[in-house]
């Protein structure tokens, strides 16, 4: 009986009303099958009972019974349906072999030429003869794995001109070249996408690495800019109610260059995070490549793939906490410059100084830029005035018409630290200078001419001076290192060009002022 029931076709186990494959049939006293929820809710729809399908009405609405025989036949019904054979869906590759509605491949035959599905691969898997042949996972447009010169299968590589070739092209185009077959080559190019992968995984890490630095350098930014708020209320809570304005305008300095430092951090963040979309998506590009059976698919776009996506050098990539105390500091001297005594006690802690002492450099004089009077050491460290000329040739970068001299180390950009002796001079000046300043005539030390510097008229009286730069934020700060406090600072400079350290030990004054200006190591320890 079932083997009959299966050559009905599904339109007989549809129910009339819904349209759908029978849910609890059940019948009419007319004979007639239905959902039983469908009849139900027909009737209690309509004024008059009668049957949906011959109009039948009958006087009082009949009790529906449940039509066994219809259920069985249904449930064998869904069964057998869903165990069907599936047909090809968009994107899928249909069997080549299949007549009518196109079923979906399971195997291409590399010989054949051919797609299959599970049906008509069955021969391929039991025919002795055909079990030789090359099966891959199904795949589009075969015509193209044959070589359209000779019509006959690519099952060869051409080293000399990178290409799959045909077996006749080794004696025509590509005759004396060296040929190898697709197995060979394709484990050769599959090795190089796992290395290439390899590559771009440590490029991954890499940045995810660089993220948590970054972060963190937020987050020491966040805990100074913490501190100095902190720091700023205790100070300004000691002075009196007229002073109490400016309060709210440093820590809005403060807490204004946290979220600069926040911005670039986030943007750097933002950048590595494309990056490592870009690198995980060719990742998992390579990772389904090499894992893939089609030999042509990955030699013919071995070229594209094995390439690193162009990404940025973040070896370099620094995010500095912004150092707040020379802000502040330079804040209360500019509006309270009669308030000395409490300027004072606003020095810097040793902390403070040993964070600014890791940008230290390791600084040597220039002597193509020493005046002829000026003599500098063996080592590039010291420099002192020695009253006369000496035949040195007068190139362009020498000052000529001052006792100056340059450092041949340079800032264009991020911080710079260095340390010099000014024990027992009488004059002195140091600091840093423009590349353009004039070095053939007299000009005054000063900003507008390109010298951001300090000098022995200071009040304090340093024995040695520390002097840093951050060239994006446009600070020059000086310490007096032994004291470790500021003594003063430039804020608010526009740095356009390369940045040197600038020296002037003053004239020797009869021996008054011998002591040489010497550039001492920074210890970082301290």
């Amino acid at each position: 009986m079932w083997a009959a029931s299966s050559l009905l076709s599904e339109d007989q186990f549809l129910c009339p009303i819904c349209l759908d494959v029978f849910t609890d049939p059940v019948s009419t006293p007319c004979g007639h099958n239905f959902c039983k929820s469908c009849i139900n809710k027909h009737w209690e729809d309509n004024v008059l009972c009668k049957c949906p399908n011959c109009n039948k009405i009958y006087n009082t609405r009949p009790e529906m019974q449940v039509n066994t025989l219809v259920s069985e036949m249904v449930s064998h019904f869904r069964a057998s349906s869903s165990s069907e054979p599936q047909a090809a869906k968009p994107g899928e590759v249909p069997c080549d072999v299949c007549t009518g509605t196109k079923l979906k491949a399971l195997k291409s035959c590399l010989v054949c030429f051919v797609s299959y599905c599970e049906t008509h691969l069955e021969t391929h898997l039991t025919v002795s003869s055909l079990k030789r042949h090359q099966l891959i996972d199904p795949v589009e447009n075969l015509e193209g794995r044959m070589c359209t010169k000779h019509n006959k299968p690519l099952e060869l590589f051409c080293k000399a001109d990178q290409t799959c070739i045909c077996i006749l092209c080794t004696i025509s185009d590509h005759k004396a070249h060296d040929v190898v077959c697709l197995q060979e080559e394709y484990e050769g190019k599959k090795a190089e996408l796992g290395k290439t992968e390899a590559e771009l995984q440590q490029m991954i890490q890499q940045r995810q690495l660089k993220i948590k630095e970054v972060q963190q350098s937020v987050e020491v930014s966040r805990e100074s800019a913490d501190r100095e708020i902190a720091a700023s209320v205790e100070m300004y809570m000691k002075l009196k109610e007229s002073i109490e304005r400016q309060q709210a305008e440093v820590i809005e300095m403060i807490r204004e260059k946290h979220r600069r430092i926040k911005t670039k951090a986030e943007d750097f963040i933002r950048e590595m995070e494309q990056e490592i979309s870009e690198l995980q998506r060719r990742s998992a590009e390579l990772e389904q490549m090499s894992q893939s059976e089609d030999h042509l698919h990955l030699l013919q776009n071995f070229s594209s793939l094995n390439v690193t996506p162009p990404t940025k050098d973040w070896t370099g990539v620094r995010v500095y906490p912004p150092l707040y105390g020379g802000t502040v500091k330079a804040a209360y001297a500019q509006l309270w410059k009669t308030l000395t005594n409490v300027i004072k006690k606003m020095s810097f802690t040793e902390d403070e100084l040993k964070t600014v002492r890791q940008f230290a450099v390791d600084v040597t004089l220039d002597p193509h830029t020493a005046h002829p009077q000026l003599i500098l050491s063996d080592d590039g460290k010291q420099v002192h005035h020695g009253a006369t000329n000496r035949n040195l040739p007068d190139n362009p970068e020498r000052f000529s018409a001052c006792a100056r001299v340059l450092g041949k180390q340079m800032v264009s950009s991020g911080r710079f630290y260095f340390e010099v002796q000014v024990k027992g001079k009488s004059t002195w000046i140091v600091g840093v200078a423009n590349e353009s300043v004039n070095r053939k005539g007299t000009s005054a030390i000063n900003p507008q001419n390109g010298y951001w510097t300090v000098c022995h008229s200071l009040k304090s009286k340093p024995e040695k001076v520390g002097v840093f730069v951050d060239y994006e934020e446009g600070l020059v700060w000086f310490y007096d290192v032994d004291a470790a406090t500021l003594m003063f600072c430039f804020s608010n400079c526009s740095f356009t060009e390369r940045l040197f350290p600038f020296f002037s030990p003053g004239l020797n004054d009869g021996g008054k002022n011998s002591a040489p200006l010497i550039i001492c190591p920074v210890d970082q320890t301290e």
